[in-house]
């Protein structure tokens, strides 16, 4: 009985990690529409977030046909596009850059891997400071706690939060007070997007005044179950409901990304990469 129900586990392991590997290759593309009234004509958004240097192909040339597919007028990055350890590997992610500013408008926004280069200069020199550079001379535009205007009508601000809020199983608050020392006064006129790498903080983001807020980091919760969600973030934190998907509350909207990538623990289960889709649209005032 014990060694057939052995031989039923290791055969039920063998089959998950084949799965995963299928899964990690398999990119979802998924669109959300948002209508606000403070939107003056029909944008089309492609949010990228935790590759961490994953290839869809050679050069990523399968994420890029994909991204051509939707035709954005924009692409906005929302963090940790390689892995940050023992070394920092920036390669694939330049490369990409490089790729997508040859066709689009590209704003980036931080994760907590480019935090990390960035702030343990004795672990990594000015690692961070040669991938940042190598960004703007591309053309991308990087946002480090700042605003820049796409159109008349939207803003688009992006936020380096502070190391606590990736401090594992229980992170630090983060108040709207501090997310506008860091980062200025949200836009009220226009419709104000915030690339923001934890979604730990909608409430906040709400408060600051973001009316669309983009997130990531913990790639979907690994393991996705049948009406229990993700199982498990980074910062080992179980059946968080802000894992992945498009939460709503009094017209502000946040979107959680599952992520295209993995690090440390390489898995991905009822949980594809995805490329985020977002159509922003006019609504006419009641």
């Amino acid at each position: 009985m014990w060694f057939a129900a052995g031989v039923f586990c290791a055969a039920a392991g063998v089959v998950s990690l084949l799965r995963s590997e299928y899964e990690r290759e398999q990119l979802s593309v998924e669109k959300t529409v948002i209508k606000s009234s403070k939107i003056g004509k029909n944008l089309r958004l492609v949010f990228l977030s935790d590759l961490h240097s994953h290839c869809f192909g050679e050069d990523n040339k399968r994420l890029l046909k994909a991204i051509d597919h939707v035709n954005p007028d924009v692409v906005l990055v929302g963090g940790d596009m390689m892995v940050v350890k023992k070394t920092a590997d920036t390669g694939v992610s330049l490369k990409l850059m490089e790729k997508l500013t040859n066709r689009y408008p590209v704003f980036y926004g931080n994760g907590n891997h480019e935090n990390r280069m960035n702030l343990e200069r004795l672990v990594y020199g000015d690692q961070y400071d040669t991938y940042e550079n190598s960004l703007k001379k591309l053309g991308v535009i990087v946002l480090r706690d700042r605003t820049e205007l796409y159109r008349k009508d939207i803003a688009i601000t992006g936020v380096d939060l502070k190391e606590g809020c990736y401090k594992d199983f229980i992170p630090e608050r983060l108040l709207p007070e501090e997310l506008e020392q860091k980062a200025g006064k949200a836009g009220e006129e226009r419709f104000q997007i915030l690339l923001s790498h934890s979604p730990l903080y909608f409430n906040t983001y709400r408060d600051w005044g973001a009316d669309l807020t983009l997130s990531g980091h913990f790639h979907g919760g690994t393991i996705r179950l049948p009406f229990l969600g993700g199982v498990m973030t980074p910062q080992y934190q179980f059946f968080n409901p802000y894992c992945a998907g498009t939460f709503q509350k009094d017209e502000k909207y946040m979107i959680v990304s599952r992520g295209l990538g993995t690090h440390s623990i390489n898995i991905r289960l009822n949980n594809k990469p995805q490329l985020v889709v977002v159509d922003l649209k006019p609504k006419s005032p009641n």
